[in-house]
């Protein structure tokens, strides 16, 4: 054996690897590159450290590496090189370099194909972000001490895995909570703890849905509802959004029904739009008879401005078909990543043996301290502030458009929630503006984004946030966004 990389001296002083770990890359080296090859016997020990000026010791110890990992073989006759068949078909590197093809990229699923087209949601730790709550304004003293209350009362058994449904101490909180604060009719068994809004979806789609089936969603709409069923190759059909909520054609439901219907119908994502009561009873009328599931997601009905919340769709009438999804990152801070489904009676008896399989149950520290800031009315109150609060910033963001935005234009969505959202003319690229604000610092979202298939001239407009950005900045951004505007106004 004459390979020159194997016999050249080993690097030596500060920093240097150790020479056992020179020495075990060389050989691992050559083997790959099928400079040793197969079957070939390895120098023996003894000649191997006289020429490299090591121990024999760190030569044996080398040698019984490389079988342990399988690069070589020990018999009586010494050591030999290991039949690696599969490096037959990898390409040698040659003598002289030449410029490599590229490595051919592995056939992605129609899924991930889907799935790489999901809107940017941007930096979203810049000014006017949509749906992000004023996170500077969080009781983390209070999170703090219910976080200390539940751990010291919690046994070690906490610690092992728990109830695949969520925390019963949590489960229950939550139920209470929506009885009264959303007139949502459940008890805590129809309850199941989930990891944010998101994993809520993608359970729905899991347990209600096969591959293949159609999903109606709004358009324009929420981008996680288009994901969690691409993820689940439904057919997802973007249904119209007006004043009052979603449109669904007649003939729909007799000639093509929706397996699952996802609609936010206390304050629809973006356009702020209140879905009818008329409407919600004859939704809730036509999927019963077509046997399709309603996904009622009531991702920010907690903050509205005017008035008393507009109640849950689920709970206006018994064994409606509404499978119903919230969260906790606008009422207390995404990072929780702690979300809920409401499952109904006639469904979740079916459902809890598949619900034991897929999920595990976990986070149960973080549970069992949500569980414990709800009970002590740290939440309830953290509400009432965030309700104040953004009141007043919506107010602010309304003068400030007022004051600097001199084009025509709509603002709609006012009554709920953490955004507005602003119609703009056609001969106002949305996209182009979103992309030039987030580059000046600001970080509002193109209406046209969150449609998948709506005509330009109404679906064409800015989506604003309030919830992290204080009252004093609105006339500052608005002011540098209204320039954007006049910039780029074709």
């Amino acid at each position: 054996m004459t390979d020159p990389l194997l016999f050249s001296a080993l690097a030596a002083g500060p920093g240097a690897p150790s020479r056992q770990r020179q020495l075990l890359a060389r050989f691992k080296q050559a083997i790959l590159d099928g400079r040793l090859a197969a079957g070939s016997r390895l120098p023996s020990s003894r000649a191997l450290c006289e020429e490299l000026q090591v121990s024999r010791n760190t030569v044996l110890a080398v040698y019984e590496q490389l079988s342990a990992e399988g690069y070589a073989q020990a018999d009586r006759q010494g050591t030999r090189v290991a039949p690696l068949s599969s490096l037959s078909s990898l390409p040698r590197k040659p003598a002289v370099e030449v410029p490599a093809k590229a490595a051919p990229v592995p056939v992605q699923s129609r899924r991930v194909q889907t799935l790489a087209l999901t809107r940017d949601a941007g930096d979203r730790s810049l000014p006017l972000t949509p749906g992000m709550p004023a996170l500077n304004r969080f009781p983390i003293n209070a999170w703090l001490r219910a976080q200390e209350r539940a751990l010291r009362r919690a046994p070690p058994q906490v610690l092992g895995y728990g109830d695949p449904l969520g925390e019963p101490a949590l489960r229950s909180a939550i139920a209470q909570y929506l009885r009264v604060a959303r007139g949502v009719r459940c008890e805590a068994a129809q309850v199941v703890v989930t990891e944010g809004a998101q994993g809520a979806l993608s359970l729905c789609v899991r347990l209600f849905s096969n591959p293949g089936d159609t999903a109606w969603v709004e358009d324009p709409g929420y981008g996680g509802a288009r994901t969690a069923f691409h993820a689940g190759d439904l057919k997802t059909v973007g249904m119209a959004v007006d004043s009052e909520g979603i449109v669904i054609p007649e003939r729909l439901w007799r000639t093509r029904p929706a397996r699952l219907v996802h609609v936010t119908p206390s304050h629809q994502y973006p356009t702020g739009a209140v879905l009818s009561l008329a409407r919600r009873l004859s939704l809730i009328e036509q999927a019963h008879r077509a046997g399709s599931w309603i996904i009622e997601d009531d991702y920010d009905s907690e903050f509205r401005h005017r008035g008393h919340p507009v109640p849950a769709m689920q709970g206006l009438l018994p064994r409606a078909p509404v499978l119903y999804v919230g969260t906790f990152s606008k009422t207390m801070f995404p990072a929780l990543r702690i979300g809920f489904l409401v499952l109904p009676e006639s469904a979740g008896e079916g459902a809890y043996p598949a619900l034991a399989e897929l999920l595990r149950g976990g986070h149960r520290l973080e549970q069992l301290a949500l569980a414990e800031f709800i009970a002590s009315g740290q939440f309830s109150r953290h509400l009432g502030r965030m309700r104040r609060l953004y009141r007043e910033r919506q107010r602010a963001l309304r003068e400030a458009l007022a004051a600097h935005l001199k084009m025509e234009h709509e603002v709609l969505g006012g009554d709920s929630g953490l955004h507005l959202t602003v119609r703009l003319p056609e001969d106002y690229d949305d996209a182009a503006i979103s992309a030039a604000a987030r580059a000046a610092g600001i970080n509002v979202g193109a209406l046209s984004s969150f449609s998948a298939a709506r005509p330009k001239a109404t679906c064409n407009g800015l989506v604003i946030g309030y919830g992290d950005t204080s009252e004093d900045q609105f006339l500052p951004l608005i002011g540098r966004l209204g320039g954007i505007l006049r910039k780029l106004a074709r």
